[in-house]
């Protein structure tokens, strides 16, 4: 493939997401909402005028999990208030452990019981799905909470639940992807996803530190923003090819290290880094809605209808049960959840970006690959048109009870 063909895919990706860009200025649809619509028109109006845009099976996973995915994790780590962060850290990181476990394993059994087909949806299948709903991305819900001033704890326990799930569902999902490939022996999977997970946290500490110490180094200067940019790559990059552990938890590592470096007292710096991280997002989101805007078929409604309605029930149920079992264990911590709370973090667990960028990295040679993926992108289609729209009425509620 040359340069210039390479670049022209490049654009006319980037212009459908920018096209959902403009369908939310015109018609004030939620982006992620007219980024999907933006995909689905070009996805009927390229094949009928002879283009192509070079979206092919067997490279969306690197343009996933090597650009969209590491820019999306540091994006929502930089956003975090590292104080804030460390006071509701406890209960955030039970929702984001025992939390997805619970989630993943009662959406896969679920799942594989409601499909009943164990030769075409085996257990394997089943818990790929579970570990890909079990993904959260609150986006819209915690913007609401920020008009609302909802409380602050429920705001930053929400950003940093869904930051450190997503990083817990990501090793979760790459283990069980390796075990569906026959990589690790189903004997070894515990220990390979302990050393995944803290081995990706050790290669973000010193990746952290060391970016720290360059940011230090050259100062408030927009050097800094490219050391940044860099350290995303960078980190995940060496995580998942130089020492074969889990690149997003690296991401997520850096990305709090190097916040947690800086002195809140240097408001124009971070608002300037801010703003590169927005943008940044942004687009990456804009894309991932895109792409799932590209992808998704009629057919899939027509085919999979009862398969998608079986997963969106079930992939709710088990995040209530997910969360009001880790508000009883936080109960016993310091730092308790409030059980007013856990209604919103239950029901505002919007399924997104994460999981789109999941379900699309799934390699098609696995026999269960479309069944899959319909019934995750069926069940980001409920927290759009659903969940997403009705949260901001659960936040309404509590400011009024607490009022």
């Amino acid at each position: 493939m040359t340069v210039p063909t390479l670049m022209g895919q490049i654009l006319g990706f980037v212009a459908i997401a920018l096209g959902g860009v403009l369908i939310h200025r015109l018609t004030r649809l939620d982006i992620t909402l007219a980024s999907l619509l933006s995909g689905v028109v070009a996805g009927i109006g390229i094949p009928s005028l002879g283009l192509d845009i070079g979206l092919r099976a067997d490279h969306v996973r690197e343009l996933v999990f090597f650009v969209m995915l590491p820019l999306l994790v540091f994006e929502a780590a930089w956003h975090i208030n590292p104080r804030l962060l460390f006071r509701w850290l406890v209960p955030a990181s039970i929702l984001a452990t025992l939390g997805v476990l619970i989630c993943a394993g009662l959406t896969g059994t679920g799942l594989y019981f409601g499909i009943g087909h164990a030769e075409g949806f085996p257990w394997i299948a089943a818990f790929l799905a579970g570990a890909i709903l079990a993904a959260t991305d609150p986006v819209a819900v915690i913007a609401k909470m920020r008009d609302l001033r909802a409380p602050e704890g429920l705001t930053t326990l929400f950003e940093g639940e869904s930051l450190f799930n997503d990083a817990t569902a990501v090793v979760l999902f790459s283990v069980l992807l390796a075990w569906a490939q026959q990589q690790p022996a189903m004997s070894s999977v515990p220990g390979y996803f302990l050393t995944v997970l803290f081995g990706g946290m050790a290669v973000g500490l010193v990746a952290g530190l060391l970016v720290s110490i360059g940011v230090l180094y050259v100062g408030r200067s927009a050097a800094s923003i490219v050391i940044l940019a860099f350290a995303a790559f960078g980190s995940f990059y060496l995580a998942e090819h130089e020492f074969h552990v889990s690149g997003i938890m690296a991401v997520m590592t850096t990305a709090l290290i190097a916040r947690s470096g800086l002195r809140e007292q240097e408001h124009v710096f971070l608002e300037g880094v801010a703003i590169t991280w927005d943008w940044l997002g942004l687009l990456m989101n804009t894309c991932l809605f895109a792409l799932m805007g590209l992808v998704i078929t009629v057919d899939m409604f027509r085919e999979q209808w009862l398969a998608m309605l079986i997963a969106v029930l079930v992939s709710c149920l088990a995040r209530f049960v997910a969360v009001y079992a880790c508000t009883a264990v936080a109960g016993l911590t310091r730092r308790p959840i409030p059980l007013d709370w856990s209604l919103i973090l239950a029901w505002g667990g919007l399924r997104g970006a994460i999981a789109i960028a999941l379900v699309i990295s799934l390699p098609v040679e696995l026999p269960y690959w479309w069944t899959v993926q319909s019934m995750v992108f069926a069940v980001v289609l409920f927290s759009l048109l659903i969940q997403g729209p009705t949260s901001g009425r659960l936040i309404r509620r509590l400011d009024q009870a607490s009022g």
